[in-house]
């Protein structure tokens, strides 16, 4: 087995920040602790290990740590959580000089970073995503929020953390499941600008769904991932135009959560998502036969699913939650699609009967 590296993408911001990735990445937080410094730990159950060793190290620096757990996946992401997190800061004095690290999948990195940006109007975040979706995605580029009843991610915050910071070891304790689900966003920045990390998982799909069986590949991919992420953010922090690449697969991903009440794997709906965009392009006549082909077998070889089949009878209902997506002007639909690999472009106000074409192929 080769040896996991340790590698730092640089996010230009602004802020400017770096994501280690490597082992012993909690070490790191030293450089953001100081003697007398509050720090609000936010967990998720299950991750005390990792909320140990921070702890350690921040306490060591000098900081005073309150540790707070907060519920499961999509259930932290909720007002109520949320309320209660200030609650906490109010009753321990928190100041602007303070600090919000996250422990956790994106759920919780997008909570704590939400904590952060709204608590006096913003005071420095720092993640620790334990999950692939965590740090490929979620942590990485400043968005922060919580849900709705009315849709996913629809109230939040441009809130960059000032580092990200991922051991391998911790991805290598996940399920397979869930690594694989997280897979979905690798492979996104493969098919919208890194068609290197393609190559990389069609050359050994096994090794690929499996952070135990080659720690540097792991690392290369989640590596690559982010820097994908970070070249996008940094020239488009606030999703004015170019970030909404990142979107690709997941305006029907969403739609599919929200229906599906979160029980989806974010990963796994994201996967369907983008076969439902990549049949809109093909049928839009932006991209052939062999790259349609291609979204659904690079997925299908580390088990990610390419088809809603409880979908048949909801379009209606996904179509409704399609229109309340974030990239939505008015009435006009926008969805990120591909006119080649890796060129990414953005197609509005696509034919209905179009969308219901591609939305029957994947159901």
């Amino acid at each position: 087995m080769t040896p996991a590296p340790s590698r730092t993408v640089e996010v230009a911001g602004p802020p400017r920040y770096e994501v280690h990735v490597g082992p012993g990445a909690e070490r790191h937080l030293a450089a953001h602790a100081r003697q007398g410094r509050r720090v609000l730990l936010v967990t998720q159950p299950g991750r005390g290990a990792v909320a140990d060793a921070a702890a350690e190290v921040l306490t060591g620096a000098g900081a005073t740590v309150v540790r707070a757990e907060v519920p499961d996946a999509e259930a932290a992401k909720t007002a109520e959580v949320l309320t209660g997190l200030w609650g906490l800061l109010g009753r321990e004095g928190f100041t602007r000089d303070d600090l919000v690290v996250g422990v956790g999948g994106g759920a919780t990195t997008d909570l704590a970073g939400f904590v952060a940006a709204t608590w006096l109007r913003g005071i420095e975040a720092v993640l620790l995503p334990t999950s692939l979706l965590g740090v490929v995605d979620a942590a990485v580029g400043g968005k922060t929020g919580i849900n709705t009843a009315e849709g996913k991610n629809l109230v939040g915050a441009f809130h960059p953390p000032r580092a990200v910071l991922c051991d391998p070891a911790w991805l290598a304790g996940m399920s397979r499941a869930d690594y694989v689900s997280g897979l979905a966003e690798v492979v996104k920045c493969g098919l919208v600008a890194d068609p290197v990390v393609l190559d990389l998982v069609e050359a050994d799909p096994q090794r690929a769904a499996d952070p135990a069986a080659d720690p540097a590949l792991a690392v290369d991919l989640v590596a690559r991932a982010v820097q994908v992420k970070a070249d996008v953010v940094s020239a488009d922090l606030r999703e004015a135009g170019l970030r909404e690449v990142l979107n690709y697969g997941h305006t029907y991903a969403h739609a599919i959560e929200q229906v599906e009440d979160y029980r989806w794997r974010h990963g796994d709906a994201v996967a369907v998502g983008m076969v439902f965009v990549a049949e809109v392009a093909h049928r839009a006549g932006l991209i052939d036969a062999d790259l349609l082909g291609r979204h659904r077998s690079v997925l299908e070889s580390v088990g990610l699913p390419t088809a809603y089949p409880g979908g048949a009878g909801r379009w209606e209902e996904l179509r409704a939650a399609m229109a309340r997506d974030k990239k939505s002007r008015g009435s006009t639909l926008r969805l990120v699609v591909l006119e080649g690999l890796a060129r990414p472009t953005r197609l509005e106000g696509p034919p209905e009967e179009l969308l219901r074409a591609a939305h029957a192929a994947v159901s």
